[in-house]
């Protein structure tokens, strides 16, 4: 382009202001491209948040319906009584959504140095790495969470729950074989077996004499289960504390039986009011075919007596029945884990999980049967008679006498207790409760061995 004057220093000018403009012109194009692509990575940037943040809504939603627990109910309304201060919503929530670990957090920050600064929105302040690299790490799975600590006083209570439902139930539904057993211990003569019995007591009494005495089984079993497991809990962590974890190790089969037995001397004492009307109202026709009936009558015959005088003969039937129910389950699960699931407990799924335990269960429940049924059959006389002592009956009996039924009770017996483990267990789930794994040596003590 010419210049504009014939004069050469207004020329000379008009080329150096030329020159510069173009240079600035150079300078803002740069500019513009940059903030271009800026822009533009800005929009993959958002492109590439917004795609994560539905799943980070999926996540919150989650997290809240969890802060929620989507239980009955009932469960809801015993979780205020036992976790009063677990339910504030927003803490809830966000203990929800803020489960991220240290590391995750390290991910995230890695995360916004290496692409554009561009943060999310406040009020997603936790979105997971876990979430964010859920199809370049399936390995990794997020660590279980549990209502309560293991050991607490709230895991403690609820084990107590636990063991309401798991022996509350069960008891309450073999009642028929119940109420068939317990008259084959007290009169061998009219009922010789199980299907006889059965259909004995249902030419006499209808279908409802099958199920005399559900009232005292349900209520009397549920104060039991509240005091058995959650006393066993409590025993065996106190006796544990006490030996160290080497001894604990060491002499865990006489831990079990410890604490199932110290747990299973007050659930007894719970129990014993309602076993006796439970017995009297299955073995004596026509003296009362209700609770409300039958309590008060034995009240004004025998007094406050007639409900403890059968405690002595139930410790003899139940503390060893528990002591085998409790140790043997122990130790049968443990084996079945480490001589017949073909992986370790930690891979196995929960139902896989419960499935050892009902196995368990009913080896266990076998074991209890044939250890607690002479001492049953004296209950049952016991409780039946007035004025009768525990020794009178074992010398009427004899050992003939004491097995009277031992068949029925193996099956009673057998399938009730590994349907308790498996209830319990199953509550432990539902409720997210620390669920430890079978004993493992400590290494302190591999050390020590090591050494030797």
């Amino acid at each position: 382009m010419p210049c504009p004057s014939a004069d050469p220093r207004k020329c000379h000018s008009w080329k150096e202001d030329t020159r510069s403009s173009r240079f600035s012109s150079s300078q803002h194009m740069f500019r513009l491209w940059a903030a271009a692509t800026s822009s533009s990575s800005s929009l993959q940037r958002t492109g590439f948040e917004s795609k994560f943040l539905s799943s980070q809504e999926k996540v919150e939603k989650k997290g809240s319906e969890c802060g929620k627990r989507p239980h009955p109910k009932f469960w809801s309304w015993l979780w205020t009584i036992v976790c009063p201060g677990s339910w504030s919503s927003e803490e809830n929530s966000h203990a929800a959504k803020c489960k991220a670990s240290s590391s995750n957090q390290e991910m995230n920050a890695q995360l916004s140095k290496n692409s554009n600064p561009t943060s999310l929105p406040q009020h997603q302040h936790c979105l997971s790495a876990a979430t964010i690299f859920k199809g370049k790490n399936k390995s990794k799975e997020p660590e279980e969470d549990y209502s309560c600590e293991y050991g607490s006083l709230t895991y403690l209570l609820l084990c107590s729950v636990g063991g309401v439902l798991s022996c509350g139930l069960t008891h309450t539904a073999v009642v028929p074989l119940d109420v068939v057993k317990c008259r084959m211990q007290v009169e061998p003569d009219r009922y010789r077996g199980l299907v006889q019995g059965l259909t004995l007591t249902i030419q006499e009494e209808g279908m409802r004499g099958l199920v005399k005495g559900w009232a005292p089984t349900a209520i009397g079993y549920s104060m039991q289960g509240l005091a058995k497991f959650g006393l066993y809990e409590t025993f065996k962590l106190y006796y544990s504390d006490l030996l160290g974890p080497e001894n604990a190790y060491l002499w865990r089969t006489s831990l079990y039986l410890a604490a199932s037995a110290s747990a299973e001397f007050f659930a007894d004492i719970a129990l014993s009011p309602m076993e006796a009307v439970k017995v009297r109202m299955q073995t004596q026709h026509g003296y009362a075919n209700t609770l409300r009936e039958a309590a008060p009558k034995m009240y004004i015959e025998e007094g406050l007596w007639a409900f403890y005088k059968g405690v002595t003969p139930l410790w003899m039937r139940q503390i060893p029945y528990t002591m085998m129910k409790f140790a043997c389950f122990e130790r049968t699960v443990e084996a079945l884990y480490a001589y017949v699931v073909p992986k370790p407990r930690d891979q196995c799924s929960k139902v896989e999980q419960l499935g050892v335990t009902f196995v368990g269960g009913y080896i266990a429940g076998v074991f209890c049967a044939v250890v607690s049924h002479p001492a049953d059959s004296v209950v049952s006389v016991l409780n039946k008679e007035q004025g009768s002592t525990a020794i009178d009956v074992l010398k009427r009996l004899g050992i003939h006498g004491i097995w009277k039924g031992l068949f029925t009770r193996i099956i009673m017996i057998g399938t009730l207790t590994a349907l308790q483990w498996f209830i319990y267990d199953s509550v432990k789930v539902y409720l997210r409760l620390p669920r430890p794994p079978p004993p493992e040596m400590p290494e302190s003590l591999k050390k020590k061995l090591q050494q030797k």
